[in-house]
């Protein structure tokens, strides 16, 4: 069993959400601030933390594989339990919420869009528990070398994550924000793009 693998799972995990919040932070905006946001301190408090439980929400949810995946990963390689186990408990847990849901904004084909994205993070989790290293750069270099295979993975995970939303946007048809889509995919893009920047350094030219 690798070292300090609960330091990485942490590590990971910590990680993960940084990243998260920094799409957030590009996506939920604050409003100006109004008259009696100035005047009246309470209200501003109040929009402040409004503003902060919203993005609280956007992390939870651009989480919700991730967390899923990373720890059936743990498990998997601390534990000794077996892909097939760890994938068959995520599917009752994600059945278990579409049976609960009666506003039909959460169906099969996002379900099953949603399992091939965590099918993917499991082996990229996988990958990082099992290298040497401890902090997060160090496990990404150790795992994918340079990069280009880094960067690699991220295009992976783009084209799962598409089809999520794909799905999503078939099932909320006209009520779809597709406007609030793209910007949460533009956001993304640029902060994994930093991300890769940050460990690898800038792209040569």
């Amino acid at each position: 069993m690798p070292e300090n693998l609960d330091r990485k799972f942490e590590n990971i995990l910590d990680r993960d959400r940084t990243m998260a919040k920094s799409v957030s932070m590009a996506v939920v905006k604050p409003k100006p601030l109004g008259v009696w946001d100035v005047m009246i301190p309470i209200i501003f408090i109040l929009n402040f933390m409004k503003l902060k439980q919203t993005r609280e929400i956007f992390i939870q949810n651009f989480m919700f594989t991730k967390e899923l995946a990373l720890d059936a990963a743990r498990n998997i390689i601390k534990k000794g339990r077996t892909r097939e186990s760890e994938l068959a408990q995520i599917e009752d847990k994600t059945k278990s919420i579409l049976d609960a849901d009666t506003d039909g904004i959460y169906s099969e084909e996002i379900r099953r869009s949603q399992m091939e994205e965590i099918d993917l993070l499991i082996d990229h989790y996988c990958k990082l528990f099992k290298t040497d290293g401890v902090d997060y750069s160090s496990l990404v270099i150790n795992t994918y070398q340079d990069r280009r295979g880094y960067t690699a993975f991220f295009s992976k995970l783009k084209d799962t994550e598409k089809e999520v939303s794909n799905a999503a946007k078939r099932v909320l048809g006209e009520k779809a924000d597709t406007a609030a889509l793209s910007k949460i995919e533009a956001a993304t893009e640029r902060v994994r793009k930093a991300e890769v920047e940050r460990i690898f350094g800038p792209k040569l030219k």
